[in-house]
C-alpha cells in the first residue's frame, strides 16, 4: 500500500530520517463492545443493525446508562469514535416514546451542523416515524422558519444563531422550550477563551427561558482530549457533569512522526524554512497519490503553502486544482465545493487553517501534515485524527518551526505523548461579556429580585444598567427600556461584530472574494498589503475603513507582506500580587494601545526582506487583564551592577528575550492559542518603576488567562529556563529567545541570569 511504501522509503533515506526526533508507532486496536440496553426502542435498534451497528462501543454504553439516570454527560474520546451515537440514541428514543419531546443540537460552525445533520437524517428517514429534524441558522429560508419553530423535534443550530435568532424570539418557540428535554453541545473543547465565556452566558439565558416555560433540559456534551473536560462543561452549563472517557472504538494503525528541519546557520540558530520543508514533503506524497491534509497556523502560511504546491503541480504538468486552500474568510459556497472534492477524492491535498480540525466529514484521508505545532496537544491530536481509516495505516507528521514552543515539543516527545497538562480556560463573569448578556437576557425576560443568573454580580449589573437608562425597576422587576436590539451588538467569537469585505475590482465588476474580522485589518488588508486567496495574489489599493471595505486587484508579484506593530501598556488596577524569589508577581486590569506602523515585503521561496511600506491606520485600544513580573529593587540593583561590570549582560535584551520565551511556554500550561496572549517588556515601567514584563490576554476584558499565569508563575519560569538551557545555539536564536537581530547578542545569557535570580 502507498502509505507503507512511503514509510519504508522515509526510513531508508538517512538525510530525512535523521531529522525525525520521534517516530511513534500506534498499533491498531480492536473495539470493546457491549449490548444495546433494554430500554432503547426495538425499532431503533433494528435500524442500527441494518446499518451494520450490531453492538455499542463501551463508551457509548456508559454514556447511555448515565443519560438514562438523568445525569449530564461529557463524552471524551478520539476523532471518529462514534460520539454522535451517544446523543442521537437517547434523543431519538425519547421522541419515539413521547412525540412532544424536543432536543436542541449545538455545533460551533454552520458547516459542522450541516455535516452532522446528514447522519441524523439517515436514521430519522429509516425510522419513518415522522420525527422532524431541521437546521436553523442564518441560511434557513424565512418561509421555513415558522414550521421549524412549531413542529421541529430536533433543531440543529450554532451558538451564534441561538444568541441572535432564537432566544430573543422565544415567544415564537414556546412549545419547543416548554418540551425541551435534551441540549447537545458538540466539540465543547472549542469553547475556550472569549468564545467559551460568551457561550456560558448564552446557556445561562437558555436555561432561564426554559425555566420560564417549565422545562429543565439535560445536557450532553462531547469533547476532544483536554485536561479538564468535566470542569469546562460544568463552567459552561453551570451544573454537575459525569465524565465518560472509556473509549471502546477500534483504531487503525498510525505512524506519528516528529520532524525538525536542519539548522542552516548554527551561530544564529536558523533552521531551514518550515514552509519549504512541508511543501517538499507534501509534493513527495502527492507523487504517490496519497490524499493528504496540511494544517497551517495562520491564514498567511496557508496561502503561501497553497501557492508553493500549485507551482509544483504546474511544473510537473498536473492540474493545479487537485490542491486547494481552505480557511476562514472563504465564502461558504467555495468551502462546500472543497469539502465535496475531498470526500469524492477529486482533490488530493488541502492546505487548511484549523477550520478543518473539527469533525466535518471530508472522508478519511491517508496522511496529515502539521506545518508547525498547532498550539495545544488537543488540537494536534484532532488534526492528526483527520488521517486514518480503521482498517488501514495512516501517517501524521508534525514539522517544527524555529518557534520556541515548536522546539520544546519537538525535542520533548514524551511531554506530548504523555498525559495532557492543558486546561481550557473561560471566564463567564468577565464584566464586559457578562454585562452584554445581562442586557440580552433583560430584553428576553424581565429580571426579578433574587433571581439566579449563575453570578454574584447580577444585582450590581442590573443597578448599573438602570442608572444607564437601559432598564427600569418596577416592584422589584427590571424591565428593558431601550429601543436598541442588544444581541446585534455582540459577536460571540471576537471583540468586534464588524467584518470587512475584500472586493475584487477587476473589469469594473466588483465581486466579494472574502472577508476578515476588524481585528485582522491592520495585519491583512491595509493599503499596500498583498492579500493571498487560493494561491492568487491581490494588491489592496484602497481601504474604506468607515464602510468596512477593502478594494483589491489581482496582481502577479514575487513577494507577500507582513505587518509590524507597536504596543503601549498602562496598569489600571491590581487584583492580586505576590513577592517571591527576587520578583514581584501580579495580575490586574490594563489598557493596551496598539498601532501598526509598517509592513515588510517578503520574497517568495527565499523569504528575504525586499522592502518596506508605511501603514496609516488609527490605533486600536483595548482594556484587558495582564499578568506581570517585576524585578525587585535588590535584583534590579544586582543586575545594574552586572550590566556595568559584565559585557555579557544587557538588561533590555534580557527582558525582551525572556518575554519572547514566556509567550511561547504559556500555551504549554494554559489551553490557549499562541495568539491569545501578547507580551510587552519595559526596562523601567512607569507603573512599577522597575524592569517589568507584561503578558496580557489579547481580548477585551480578559478571559482568565492572566489569572492562570499568575497561579502557574513558577512553572512558567522553570519551563522557560529549561527551554533556553536545552537549546544548542550560542547567543540566542528563533528556537529559544528569538532571533539575534531582535534580542541582541547578549539576550540569551541575560535572560538566563534573570531567570536564575528569579528561581533562586
Amino acid at each position: 500500500m502507498p502509505v507503507e511504501r512511503i514509510l519504508n522509503e522515509l526510513k531508508k533515506y538517512n538525510k530525512v530520517s535523521s531529522r525525525f526526533t520521534d517516530w511513534r508507532h500506534i498499533s491498531a486496536k480492536s473495539g470493546i463492545y457491549e449490548e444495546f440496553p433494554e430500554w432503547i426502542e426495538d425499532k431503533l435498534i433494528e435500524i442500527l443493525k441494518e446499518k451494520g451497528i450490531s453492538k455499542l462501543y463501551s463508551h457509548q454504553a456508559s454514556a447511555l446508562e448515565f443519560i438514562r439516570n438523568h445525569k449530564n454527560v461529557v463524552v471524551v474520546t478520539p476523532t471518529a469514535s462514534g460520539k454522535t451515537l451517544c446523543y442521537n440514541l437517547p434523543v431519538l428514543d425519547s421522541i419515539l416514546k413521547n412525540e412532544n419531546s424536543r432536543a436542541l443540537y449545538m455545533f460551533p460552525t454552520k458547516a459542522l451542523s450541516q455535516d452532522q445533520l446528514t447522519e441524523l437524517y439517515q436514521l430519522v428517514s429509516a425510522l419513518d416515524e415522522g420525527i422532524k429534524t431541521y437546521t436553523y441558522d442564518g441560511d434557513t429560508p424565512s418561509s421555513a422558519r415558522q414550521a421549524i419553530r412549531k413542529k421541529g423535534h430536533i433543531v440543529v443550530t450554532n451558538p451564534d444563531m441561538l444568541h441572535l435568532g432564537i432566544l430573543p424570539h422565544h415567544t415564537k418557540w414556546m412549545d419547543f422550550f416548554g418540551n425541551l428535554k435534551y441540549v447537545v453541545i458538540d466539540e465543547i473543547h472549542i469553547y475556550r477563551g472569549v468564545f467559551g465565556s460568551h457561550l456560558a452566558n448564552v446557556v445561562r439565558r437558555l436555561k432561564r427561558i426554559c425555566r420560564f416555560y417549565g422545562s429543565s433540559p439535560q445536557f450532553i456534551c462531547c469533547s476532544a482530549t483536554i485536561a479538564n473536560p468535566r470542569e469546562l462543561s460544568q463552567k459552561i452549563v453551570g451544573e454537575e457533569f459525569v465524565l465518560v472517557d472509556n473509549n471502546g472504538a477500534p483504531q487503525g494503525e498510525k505512524h506519528f512522526l516528529f520532524y525538525n528541519p536542519p539548522v542552516i546557520n548554527k551561530e544564529l540558530g536558523i533552521r531551514k524554512s518550515l514552509i519549504k520543508e512541508v511543501a517538499r514533503f507534501v509534493a513527495y506524497f502527492l507523487n504517490y497519490e496519497i490524499q493528504t491534509i496540511i494544517f497551517a497556523r495562520s491564514r498567511l502560511t496557508t496561502e503561501v503553502l497553497t501557492s508553493y504546491l500549485k507551482d509544483f503541480l504546474a511544473k510537473t504538468g498536473r492540474p493545479k486544482d487537485i490542491i486547494r486552500g481552505y480557511r476562514g474568510g472563504y465564502l461558504p459556497n467555495l468551502r462546500r465545493e472543497i469539502e465535496k472534492g475531498l470526500k469524492d477524492g477529486e482533490i488530493k491535498g488541502v492546505v487548511s487553517t484549523n477550520a478543518l480540525e473539527l469533525g466535518i466529514d471530508i472522508g478519511q484521508l491517508d496522511a496529515c501534515f502539521m506545518a508547525g505545532y498547532p498550539g495545544t496537544i488537543s488540537s494536534t491530536w484532532q488534526q492528526a485524527g483527520r488521517a486514518g481509516r480503521r482498517s488501514n495505516s495512516s501517517i501524521a507528521i508534525l514539522v517544527a518551526s524555529s518557534n520556541p514552543l515548536d522546539q520544546f515539543v519537538i525535542n520533548h516527545p514524551d511531554y506530548f505523548f504523555g498525559e495532557s497538562p492543558e486546561s481550557a480556560v473561560i471566564d463567564p463573569d468577565n464584566l464586559s461579556i457578562l454585562v452584554s448578556h445581562i442586557r440580552c437576557a433583560s430584553f428576553e425576560l424581565p429580571f426579578e429580585e433574587g433571581e439566579d443568573f449563575g453570578t454574584k454580580k447580577l444585582r450590581d449589573v442590573l443597578e448599573y444598567l438602570e442608572k444607564e437608562g437601559v432598564l427600569h425597576c418596577v416592584e422589584k422587576k427590571w424591565y428593558w427600556m431601550s429601543e436598541v436590539y442588544p444581541t446585534e451588538e455582540i459577536s460571540l467569537r471576537s471583540a468586534s461584530v464588524d467584518n470587512f469585505v475584500i472586493i475584487d475590482t477587476a473589469d469594473q465588476q466588483e465581486q466579494v472574494i472574502g472577508e476578515v474580522d476588524k481585528a485582522s485589518v491592520p495585519t491583512l488588508i491595509y493599503e499596500g498589503a498583498i492579500y493571498l486567496h487560493e494561491g492568487e495574489q491581490y494588491a489592496i489599493h484602497r481601504l474604506d475603513y468607515q464602510n468596512q471595505k477593502a478594494y483589491a486587484e489581482k496582481v502577479k508579484v514575487n513577494y507577500y507582506t507582513d505587518a509590524q506593530d507597536e504596543t503601549n501598556i498602562e496598569v489600571l488596577e491590581v487584583f492580586e500580587k505576590a513577592e517571591e524569589s527576587n520578583m514581584e508577581h501580579a495580575y490586574g486590569e490594563v489598557a493596551i494601545t496598539t498601532v501598526s506602523t509598517c509592513y515588510k515585503k517578503i520574497k517568495f521561496y527565499t523569504h528575504e526582506n525586499i522592502g518596506f511600506g508605511e501603514i496609516s491606520l488609527p490605533p486600536e485600544e483595548m482594556r484587558t487583564t495582564a499578568y506581570w513580573l517585576a524585578l525587585t529593587n535588590d535584583i534590579s540593583e544586582l543586575l545594574e551592577d552586572q550590566e556595568s561590570e559584565d559585557t555579557s549582560f544587557n538588561l533590555s535584551s534580557g527582558l525582551l528575550a525572556l518575554s519572547n520565551i514566556l509567550i511561547n511556554v504559556v500555551p504549554l500550561y494554559v489551553m490557549c492559542d499562541p495568539q491569545d496572549v501578547r507580551a510587552v517588556s519595559e526596562v523601567r515601567s512607569p507603573f512599577t518603576g522597575r524592569p517589568t514584563i507584561y503578558i496580557y490576554d489579547n481580548y477585551p476584558g480578559g478571559v482568565g488567562f492572566s489569572e492562570k499565569m499568575f497561579e502557574l508563575r513558577r512553572s512558567l519560569l522553570q519551563a522557560a529556563q529549561e527551554l533556553i538551557l536545552g537549546c544548542g545555539c550560542e547567543k540566542g536564536c528563533p528556537s529559544c529567545v528569538g532571533p539575534i537581530d531582535e534580542v541582541g547578542i547578549k539576550g540569551k545569557e541575560s535572560a538566563l541570569l534573570i531567570l536564575r535570580e528569579a528561581l533562586s
